[in-house]
């Protein structure tokens, strides 16, 4: 088994095909964290932890006078709270007499074959493949009964650990939980850098790094969704560690709302890691006898750098997280309306795009915001899902045919979450949007949040959804999220239940996407929140793509798709060609480039297509047949970063790597031109040393070796030109 527990030293060992992660329960009962990395034999690891006199430090009753005891100290699974540890803490419960104290003993555990269960969450799944080892501890604090359950999952062949955290109030009277974390590891050095995504609207998950230093070093969320502000990913590494090796370990919350991450170097240089919703704005209220599950946390260690722990959650995220029949399906080239008309459009302004991208090698037309209610504009109509017969004439369902009997599939975007106060759904329901009695509420894009947290909404939603699923051939679904929260109250709940709505919004929303989804399993969802506001394992266990970010410009997709190759799939990001000058940037580069930047994704196209000329729509039919044949390689290969942003290189590359190592795709984008600048070389990864390839388009034959050693000659280009090869191996 993948898990294992010795009575003798009261260890517990979880352990991969390359790792062990290592925890014991000490003589007084508390569960103290010991390793996590490389894989070692067997042995107690309980000898690191060596008795210093820390008088400062207060110590547990139970230790009596013993100074070289203390909470404040000891490398922890699962903190206390208000008993002596002053670092970030795991839990915050206020008890039914007012205290708010939590200090957890080990009380049993349980081991078992398969996966844990998680109540209204999503989360990682076992497959017929895997095999997986789960152990459950719990915690209990004895005055108040309050019980804490930590769930570990083991994918042993995958490399990969989940985490999560269980809470039951095993009291008498009710409590609070104020602060939950569902993970928490303690380091004994502090010998790391911190690696996390942050950006804004347009320009989301830049890769950031910082030397861990003394104090707090957090990333969070507080708008309701993950953000696009903050990922909830974020990487630990030593400081030496590159593409290619060192010590690296990934953290990834399967959550769609807001979260807390926060990095601690202790007074004694020991990190702490804790991972969870944000308790801003956060307390959920427990009955006696009832639990609370948080959601998971997605554990993954590298010995080799960036790309093996990117490569473990790009194959985990694929074949265990995003549960769609597409995720192994090659994905539909589609055209989105949107910045071909915005809201300026009727149906024979879309056929005519939609007829010219038949000749391009289109094979889906997706009609984007403005063909419901009163919608011709952004500040009214959201929450009345019916069709504008002024703009369809004949229905939906005669558009869809018209679009169906061109040869193309039709797709659909909806932004079911949101209402405009200006709609017959606000006007009969104002009390179904989130906003505080007595208070005017604060507008964003002149629209109000659904409260998500009623089961009225969430059904009214289900059915409206479902009704306009059912009454078209609609192949496709953009479900999109374009305002983040405020005013959180809800004039459904009681006053002990407030703290909970951010909370319950996001179980609603998941409640809404399984009764939808699950219902509809032959439709393609893409899932976008402003783009990539919300691009986060939650949403890929419904959504087996997400649209990457509303910024199309081809220079700042190199940027925004770099930094989000780290935690997720390239097969779950979508990335449309678009027109120059581009409609965010004013920016204006190649056709082939902006080709070439999409298809490090799924490819698809954001423009009107009754503008381009025969040779542009052939260039793009051009693009289209590359695409399908590298299609195998770029889906569900292996990824490497071949540079990073704003290398002195002067270009971007990367590469798409078949499982078998017998075909390969690279692609560089010249960013810089120097005068008389020297010669570059472009050295590549992933591809066996002792076979020998032959770069199609060029006469030579070379050993993998020789590729990644010495590289290939970068040819000479202008500024924004793009440049790709395919990589071929010799059979024997």
């Amino acid at each position: 088994m993948a898990v294992r527990y010795f009575e003798e030293t009261k260890t517990f060992i979880l352990e991969t095909k390359q790792t062990t992660y290592q925890m014991k329960m000490d003589q007084y009962g508390y569960l103290l964290h010991l390793y996590y990395g490389e894989k070692i034999k067997d042995q107690d690891l309980g000898y690191l932890i060596q008795p210093k006199d820390r008088g400062f430090s207060p110590n547990p009753h139970e230790a009596g006078n013993d100074r070289t005891y203390s909470l404040d100290v000891l490398p922890q699974e699962f903190s206390s709270d208000g008993c002596g540890d002053y670092r970030k803490s795991s839990i915050e419960i206020k008890n039914g007499d007012g205290s708010t104290s939590f200090l957890g003993k080990v009380v049993g555990h349980r081991i078992y074959s398969g996966k844990y269960e998680l109540n209204g969450l999503p989360g990682v799944f076992q497959t017929e493949k895997d095999t997986v080892d789960t152990l459950e501890i719990c915690l209990q604090d004895q005055a108040s009964k309050v019980m804490v359950i930590l769930c570990y999952s083991v994918f042993e062949e995958k490399d990969m650990i989940t985490r999560t955290v269980r809470v039951k109030n095993n009291g008498s009277k009710p409590i609070y939980i104020n602060r939950i974390m569902s993970m928490m590891m303690d380091f004994m050095d502090a010998e790391f850098d911190f690696i996390h995504f942050n950006g804004r609207h347009t320009m989301e998950r830049n890769m950031t790094r910082t030397p861990i230093s003394s104090g707090v070093q957090s990333i969070e969320s507080s708008r309701g969704a993950s953000s696009h502000q903050h990922n909830p990913f974020v990487i630990m590494c030593r400081p030496t560690a590159d593409e290619d090796q060192g010590d690296c370990y990934g953290f990834s919350f399967v959550y769609s709302g807001n979260f807390l991450c926060e990095i601690e170097k202790d007074q004694f240089d020991q990190t702490r890691v804790v991972f969870g919703i944000n308790p801003r704005g956060f307390s959920y209220y427990l009955q006696p006898g009832e639990s609370f599950d948080a959601p998971e946390v997605v554990l993954s260690y590298s010995d080799q750098g960036f790309s093996k722990l990117s490569h473990q959650y790009h194959d985990l995220y694929r074949e265990n997280l995003c549960r769609s029949s597409y995720t192994h399906k090659e994905r539909p080239i589609v055209i989105n309306s949107w910045e071909a008309t915005y809201f300026d459009f009727d149906d024979k302004k879309l056929l005519n795009i939609a007829k010219e991208a038949v000749d391009m090698g289109v094979e889906l037309f997706v009609l984007d915001d403005g063909w419901f209610g009163k919608r011709d504009s952004d500040d009214s109509g959201l929450g009345d899902w019916s069709v504008n017969t002024d703009k369809l004439k004949n229905g939906l369902d005669d558009f869809v045919q018209k679009i169906n009997n061109l040869g193309l599939k039709f797709g659909l975007w909806m932004e079911p979450e949101m209402v405009s106060e200006d709609s017959d759904l606000y006007r009969s329901h104002p009390e179904w949007c989130l906003k505080i009695k007595d208070r005017k509420p604060t507008r964003g894009r002149y629209q109000l949040v659904l409260d998500l947290s009623r089961k009225d909404v969430c059904d009214y939603l289900i059915n409206s959804i479902n009704s306009i699923l059912d009454g078209a051939n609609i192949e496709y679904v953009k479900w999109d999220m374009n305002r983040n929260m405020t005013d959180v109250w809800s004039s459904y709940h009681g006053y002990e239940h407030q703290g909970e709505i951010f909370h319950r919004y996001i179980l609603g929303l998941y409640y809404i996407l399984d009764q939808v989804i699950l219902t509809h399993p032959d439709i393609l969802f893409c899932g976008c929140a402003g783009g990539g506001g919300r691009f986060d394992p939650g949403m890929l266990y419904y959504h087996p793509e997400i649209w990457c970010s509303d910024n199309t410009d081809a220079i700042n997709r190199l940027n925004i798709q770099y930094g989000t190759s780290f935690g997720y799939p390239i097969n779950t990001i979508e990335s449309h060609v678009s027109v120059c000058p581009n409609h965010q940037t004013a920016r204006t580069t190649p056709l082939n480039t902006r080709g070439v930047v999409a298809m490090d994704g799924i490819l698809g196209y954001e423009l009107d297509s009754t503008k381009l000329s025969k040779e542009q729509k052939q260039q793009c039919r051009e693009q289209i047949d590359i695409y399908k044949k590298y299609y195998h390689i770029i889906a569900y290969g292996d990824y490497y970063r071949l540079t990073k942003p704003y290398d002195a290189c002067g270009y971007m590359a990367w590469q798409h790597v078949s499982k078998d190592r017998k075909e390969a795709v690279a692609s560089l984008v010249k960013t810089e031109v120097e005068s008389n600048e020297p010669q570059k070389y472009l050295k590549l990864k992933g591809l066996e040393a002792d076979c020998f390839y032959k770069i199609l388009g060029n006469d030579g034959v070379y050993s993998g070796k020789v590729l990644m050693k010495a590289g290939i000659p970068v040819p000479v280009m202008e500024q924004y030109e793009a440049w790709q090869c395919h990589i071929v191996a010799l059979e024997v």
